[in-house]
C-alpha cells in the first residue's frame, strides 16, 4: 500500500508528515475528498476528515485510522504526544504561506522542518507508476482514442474549432469518461501556431492543418494525446513541417529508456529541429509526467534534473509552430522500461487528409 510505503520511507529528521492537498491524500489513501489532513508517522497514520466524508471514509479506507475532524489543532497535538513527535514536515502542494503560518502558530512544542525532503519522497513515489496505475491510464487513453476515431469521421470544411472541441468532449463523456482531462485544444490554420490556443468560431477550411490536444479522465487518472490532421490537400511546406515533427518524435521514442535524462531527450529533438532550419520554432518542453494530474513530474525539458526510471509515464510531444501560418504537434504517452519505452498510445501518426 502506498501509505505504508511512505511511512517506511519518511525522511530522516521527520517524525510526522502532514499531507494537506486533495491530490496527494487521494494518492495515498485512494479516497477522494475536498478537505482533510493526513498525518503520517512511522508507527501509524491518521486521516482527519469532516462529517461530510466521515462515514464513507471509514467504510472505504484501510491502512490508517479515520478520525472525525473536530478540533484539528488539539487532535494533532494529541497525536504528536502519543507518538513523541518533535519534528513535523508539511507537504506543500497546495498550502499557502498564510495557512502554513496559522498551522505553526497553533501547534506549539514541535519544530517544523523547512526543507523539501517530505515533498520529494511523495514526488518520487508518484513518478513511479504501479501496473494498476498504468492500467487506469490505459483505460482513459482507450476512450481518448475512440474519440479520435469518431472525430475523424466528423471533420470537414465549415465545422468550427469550438464544434470540434465540443464533439470530442461530448463523445468522451458519453463513452465512459468521468470528465475530460483538461480543456480541449482544437486550433486550425493560423491559429494552430499557438501551442495552447483556445478554440474559436473559426471554420475549418480546405488546406488547413488542425491540431487537437485532448484526453479523458477516468478513475482519477488522465490521458493526454495530440494529433494534427489535414483538411483536404495541404501545402508542401505544411507536409514538410509535419514530417519533421514526426521524425523528431520518433528519435525521442527510440532514445527514451531507464537511466536516460529527460533533458537529454529534449535536447536531442531540439537540436534536430534546429538543424532542419526551425530554430526557435519549438518553444515548449518535449514532455511531462501524467497520472492523477495532467501535468506532473517528471519533465522532459532542458531544465529537468530527473533520471528516467522504469515505470515513469511521460508524454512525448514535440511541436513546430510558424507564426501566422500553422503549427504541428504530435503527442503520445509512454511508460519507461529497462530497454526503452512502451507506447501507451495506439493511434496512427500517418498524416490524415480528411
Amino acid at each position: 500500500m502506498k501509505l505504508h510505503q511512505l511511512m517506511d520511507t519518511l525522511p530522516e529528521g521527520v517524525d510526522c508528515g502532514l499531507v494537506l492537498s486533495d491530490i496527494n491524500r487521494r494518492y495515498l489513501t485512494g479516497f477522494r475528498s475536498s478537505a482533510g489532513i493526513l498525518a503520517v508517522t512511522r508507527e501509524k497514520s491518521y486521516l482527519f476528515i469532516d462529517f461530510r466524508y466521515f462515514e464513507r471514509a471509514q467504510r472505504e479506507i484501510s491502512g490508517c485510522e479515520v478520525v472525525l475532524l473536530l478540533n484539528i489543532y488539539q487532535q494533532l497535538a494529541d497525536i504528536f504526544a502519543k507518538h513523541n513527535v518533535k519534528r513535523v514536515a508539511v507537504e506543500n502542494y497546495s498550502i499557502t504561506l498564510d495557512e502554513f503560518q496559522t498551522l505553526k502558530s497553533n501547534l506549539k512544542g514541535v519544530r517544523f522542518v523547512e526543507n523539501t525532503l517530505f515533498n520529494d519522497t511523495i514526488d518520487c513515489m508518484r513518478m513511479l507508476k504501479t501496473p494498476e496505475e498504468i492500467d487506469k491510464i490505459l483505460a482513459a487513453q482507450a476512450i481518448t482514442e475512440q474519440a479520435f476515431d469518431h472525430i475523424c469521421g466528423y471533420l470537414k470544411a465549415g465545422v468550427t474549432e469550438k464544434q470540434v472541441a465540443y464533439e470530442l468532449d461530448s463523445f468522451m463523456r458519453a463513452h465512459g469518461a468521468d470528465d475530460i482531462a483538461f480543456d480541449t485544444i482544437a486550433v486550425a490554420g493560423e491559429n494552430s501556431s499557438s501551442p495552447h490556443g483556445v478554440p474559436t468560431d473559426r471554420k475549418l477550411r480546405e488546406g488547413d492543418l488542425l491540431t487537437m490536444d485532448f484526453g479523458a479522465k477516468l478513475g482519477g487518472y488522465h490521458s493526454d494525446m495530440t494529433r494534427t490532421v489535414a483538411i483536404g490537400s495541404i501545402s508542401e511546406e505544411a507536409e514538410k513541417l509535419y514530417n519533421t515533427v514526426l521524425q523528431g518524435q520518433q528519435m525521442a521514442l527510440e532514445f527514451l529508456r531507464d537511466g536516460q535524462h529527460g533533458k537529454q531527450a529534449d535536447k536531442l529533438v531540439r537540436d534536430f529541429f534546429d538543424s532542419e532550419g526551425y530554430e526557435g520554432a519549438f518553444g515548449h518542453s518535449l514532455g511531462h509526467g501524467v497520472g492523477l494530474e495532467i501535468h506532473e513530474s517528471p519533465n522532459l525539458s532542458l531544465a529537468s534534473t530527473t533520471v528516467l526510471r522504469e515505470g515513469m509515464v511521460v508524454t512525448v510531444e514535440p511541436g513546430l509552430y510558424l507564426p501566422g501560418k500553422f503549427g504541428v504537434r504530435i503527442e503520445d504517452m509512454v511508460v519507461i522500461t529497462p530497454g526503452g519505452c512502451r507506447n501507451l498510445t495506439r493511434c496512427s501518426k500517418a498524416l490524415l487528409h480528411l
